[in-house]
């Protein structure tokens, strides 16, 4: 059940960033936008997690690491169905 409740959620940012591709923003523009989005609020996630600012300031490679690995690991994984099943038409 987490799962579909999850996969739902992802659908769901997708679906926003789909319209904002069909009312003319580039897709360029629209990775950006998310990237961004997801840079700004993983930060604040993070920041949820200390007592302070200097505790914070202390963990920021580890904070930096961790989020870059599993961004990492997620679009290889994509990037790798992509390849297998590609049938983009242009």
């Amino acid at each position: 059940m987490a799962e579909k409740e999850f996969l739902k959620r992802v659908d769901e940012y997708i679906a926003v960033a789909n319209e904002q591709i069909a009312e003319g923003t580039s897709l360029g523009e629209v990775s950006s936008t998310f990237m961004y989005g997801t840079a700004r609020f993983n930060a604040w996630v993070a920041a949820n997690e200390f007592e302070s600012a200097e505790d914070m300031k202390q963990e920021k490679g580890e904070i930096v690491d961790y989020f870059v690995q599993k961004y990492k690991e997620v679009l290889e994984e994509h990037i790798k169905n992509h390849i297998e099943e590609f049938n983009f038409q242009k």
